[in-house]
Order: C-alpha cells, then structure tokens, then sequence
C-alpha cells in the first residue's frame, strides 16, 4: 500500500468499529463471565473450606479468560491477512504499520496491550486520533501502526 495515497481511518469510523468488535467479542466473554459466576459461586461454601477463597479464584479465572479472549481476538484479526477485526472490516479500515505493510502478531499485541495506556489516560490516548496527522492514537504511536480505510 503506499501510503501518500492511504486515507486514515477517522476518529468516528475507529470508534463504530470499537462498538462492532464490543458486540461481536466483548459482550459474548462478558456472557461467559456471568454465566460461569452464576453456576460456580453457589456451590463456594460445599467447595472450599473458605467460601470466599473459591469466588476470589472464579473472578480471577474469569477475568484472564475474558483479557485473553480479547487480546487473542484483536491480535490474531489484526495481523491476519486480512488486517481488520470483523468491526474495522465492516467499517472498511484496517490495521497497518507505519510504512503500510501487514503487522505482525507481535506488533498487533503490542498495539492491543499499548490501548491500556490510551484508556489509562483519562481516554486521551484514544481522542487523540481525532487530532494527529494520520488519526493515529496514542496506542497506534506506541505500537508503530496506523489505521488507513480500505477501498
């Protein structure tokens, strides 16, 4: 791809594709989360001596499967060959590094893992898309990626 031709994605597109992936992967594993708390917690006090200690470990259990669901599914779409998660392909953007080329899964989990610092900021990391040069957000400078609209 070359990149004085690339459109960026815009702050609004990016943000659409946010919703579609929360719906299509987010909202699924926080399902799985509920249910599972639902059929394991009423059966705490017959499992452990400490009611409380089988809870603290369902919550934990449930919580790295729900951050891994989700690294596993933005980092595999994204470094797939088709670059996108189903919300950015329904919203005709994809994931590239700064140079247009496919990233890698490791590049991908970076930017996955970098979007915690954008939120951490007060969600500034994530505005500031709508205000660089090439709509990049604080996670696409820290993973070297860029968000471009596909044809």
């Amino acid at each position: 791809m070359q990149l004085d031709t690339a459109e960026y994605a815009g702050f609004w597109r990016r943000f659409g594709a946010f919703l579609l992936d929360w719906v299509i992967a987010g909202f699924p594993l926080f399902f799985v989360s509920l249910v599972t708390w639902r059929v394991f917690t009423p059966q705490a006090p017959a499992r452990a001596d400490s009611g409380v200690e089988f809870v603290q470990w369902i919550i934990a259990s449930v919580f790295v499967l729900v951050c891994v669901g989700q690294w596993l599914y933005f980092a595999v779409m994204e470094s797939s060959s088709k670059q996108a998660t189903i919300g950015k392909l329904a919203l005709k953007i994809q994931v590239t590094d700064v140079s247009g080329n496919r990233v890698s899964f490791g590049r991908a989990s970076a930017r996955y893992f970098a979007k915690y610092i954008s939120g951490v900021t007060f969600l500034v990391g994530y505005i500031m898309a709508a205000f660089t040069k090439r709509n990049q957000a604080l996670h696409d400078f820290i993973a070297g990626t860029i968000v471009t609209r596909t044809l």
